[in-house]
């Protein structure tokens, strides 16, 4: 069951996949920032007989512009479809909202297996290539910034 995340539950059910997955997010500072930020956010739950198993918070960017800010599946639930039901569910959200635009951002492609996999996730959904920062985070991981149209 996917559905909108009140209040009270977005940090707990963010830490709780982020920390599993240390693969994609290893990095204390990086990963307690997407913790605290998801309080502010519209976010989304998966769950599994009431267990949350993914989760996905949405960003304003722009008048027109709403970013996929971060996701995550717990690993033993990857390739089931949760993250593209997950992901059905924001851009509904968002494009009733009245965005014309979808964003997001991770690792360029060709640096890291887990993060390769990403990419062809995002790709997968639709989305383009829009451009890199090659040292935005830094320079061992150069962001790609995908985005595609919500209208």
């Amino acid at each position: 069951m996917i559905r909108q995340l009140g209040d009270e539950e977005k940090q707990g059910i963010t830490r709780e996949i982020l920390e599993s997955l240390p693969e994609w997010f290893g990095i204390w500072e990086a990963r307690e920032d997407y913790i605290l930020k998801s309080a502010s956010q519209t976010a989304f739950g998966a769950f599994d007989e009431g267990r949350p198993i993914g989760f996905l918070c949405l960003e304003e960017t722009g008048r027109d512009t709403v970013e996929l800010y971060v996701m995550g599946v717990l690993k033993e639930c990857h390739r089931m479809g949760i993250g593209t039901k997950l992901f059905t569910e924001a851009k509904t959200f968002a494009a009733s909202k009245g965005y014309s635009f979808m964003q997001v951002k991770t690792v360029q492609m060709g640096r890291y297996k887990e993060y390769d996999d990403t990419n062809r996730f995002y790709l997968s959904l639709g989305f383009k290539e829009f451009e890199v920062f090659p040292t935005l985070w830094d320079e061992w991981n150069p962001c790609q910034v995908y985005v595609m149209s919500l209208q």
